[in-house]
């Protein structure tokens, strides 16, 4: 796999798309900034969501039997996966036992963890992503690039003629009202000739054994309603406890990810109707392992709204596609590595550090300080490049010996002052492609402090 660092470098090849990526996706964040600020209890709703999350996760095995044993009493037929080939291989059992052919599907990251899409469309089933983002790049054979936006990459006029090669819409008619209307009819004739509606699962309710998912669109109601099977995929952390904590957790989900005080469609789905059939698949694939990890297991509070994402200014400015993982950004970044190390050992160092990510999480996971501990458990395994091990072990030998540290630092001064500016910047030109060095300092930090340290007059 490209590391991180080449595959923004592609990215930023584009910059008008790079900077109206960066400022798309900030928008998000300025709209959460507001909501969140509207309700005057926000920080305690932070504080309690985070505590039934890590209740629920220490006590896991009991919550995920008592979901069981009420859904079984729903009517729901529950199936248990270990990983992403049990999960595709359950789901097809069922499609074939209703010999369906025709799948809709409403936006799942867990399936999409899975592989289901491919999975299913190779052996000959129609699989249809109702989320119009989600149809969008299923047209392009492309996997989302944000969490809540998975189309967020593309421009009003590529959706044009994407729409134009796969839709048959006017050439260069880029109105987003004409386009929405034209794929407001296409799904609809997907969903009443569905056999199959798949959904994915935002939360979980252990007291009902019910499952709620949240859309805008209205699209996962479309397909169970008219389906005879609803089949909903939810990954192990997706709990909690009982249905009256619901309200914390709606309450931080729509403002964190967009601004919107909820979102336009929350649905519960508890049984079947009589004519219907439901299907609960439980899937790990690695998140029990990743619970044994002390370091990283709060990871799995995670609710997946995609506000660090927002706020990230290596993901605003490098795209979603920089990131090999399913879940790109900072919270993808520290679930990726327990997958596999060696693959994803690039993402936690695409990060700044700067801890907007946790401060921004509506369960208070320790973003930054994970991606932190993430860099120290790759570099023990060694799965860093040889010359980011010597640049680190030279940093570290220059910043433990003040001589050296003063050494290099008026060197470094010197350079900024001579002609050997130009030779700086070549030599580091990834960062200083969109940066510039800073102005000529007449000193260093120390002869300051010597200077000014010990007045008030700091001028």
């Amino acid at each position: 796999m490209k590391e991180h660092a080449e595959k923004a470098e592609k990215f930023l090849s584009d910059e008008a798309r790079a900077s109206w990526h960066d400022k798309t996706v900030w928008s998000s964040r300025v709209n959460r900034d507001r909501a969140s600020a509207s309700v005057s209890e926000w920080e305690d709703l932070r504080e309690i969501a985070s505590r039934i999350k890590e209740h629920t996760l220490s006590n896991l095995d009991h919550y995920l039997e008592e979901f069981e044993k009420n859904a079984l009493q729903n009517n729901v037929h529950v199936h248990w996966a270990t990983n992403g080939e049990d999960h595709n291989r359950i789901v097809q059992q069922i499609i074939e036992s209703h010999d369906a052919t025709k799948i809709v599907k409403s936006k799942s990251i867990l399936t999409e963890e899975c592989g289901l899409n491919p999975h299913l469309e190779k052996i000959g089933f129609e699989v249809v992503d109702t989320d119009l983002g989600e149809r969008i790049i299923q047209f392009e054979k492309q996997r989302p690039s944000h969490l809540i936006a998975p189309a967020i990459h593309l421009n009003t006029s590529e959706i044009s003629e994407i729409f134009r090669r796969e839709l048959g819409t006017e050439p260069g008619n880029n109105d987003p009202q004409y386009l929405t209307e034209v794929a407001r009819q296409h799904l609809r004739e997907k969903f009443f000739n569905a056999d199959i509606a798949i959904t994915g699962v935002n939360f979980g309710i252990a007291d009902t054994g019910s499952v709620m998912v949240c859309t805008n669109e209205g699209n996962a109601d479309m397909g169970v309603h008219l389906a005879k099977v609803h089949i909903a995929c939810l990954s192990i952390e997706k709990l909690i406890p009982k249905a009256e904590h619901l309200g914390v957790f709606l309450r931080l989900l729509a403002r964190s990810a967009t601004g919107q005080s909820i979102t336009t469609y929350s649905s519960f789905y508890r049984k079947p109707r009589p004519d219907q059939e439901m299907h609960f698949v439980i899937v790990d694939n690695g998140r029990s392992h990743h619970l044994g990890l002390k370091d990283f297991q709060w990871a799995l509070k995670c609710i997946r709204c995609g506000a660090c994402i927002n706020t990230c200014p290596v993901y605003r400015r490098s795209g979603g596609y920089s990131y090999d993982y399913t879940i790109p950004g900072p919270i993808g970044s520290i679930l990726a590595p327990r997958v596999n190390m060696e693959s994803f050992a690039s993402m936690p160092f695409a990060s700044t550090l700067c801890g907007s990510c946790t401060d921004v999480c509506p369960v208070k996971i320790d973003i930054h300080g994970q991606l932190y501990k993430w860099r120290q458990e790759i570099a023990r395994k060694g799965h860093v490049s040889k010359h980011k091990r010597r640049a680190m072990k030279l940093a570290a030998l220059i910043f433990s010996h003040p001589v050296l540290f003063r050494l290099f630092g008026k060197i470094g001064r010197g350079l900024l002052k001579s002609n050997a500016h130009s030779i700086v910047y070549k030599l580091a030109d990834p960062w200083t492609k969109s940066r510039d060095l800073p102005d000529d300092m007449k000193g260093s930090f120390r002869q300051w402090y010597k200077k000014y340290g010990q007045t008030k007059d700091l001028k």
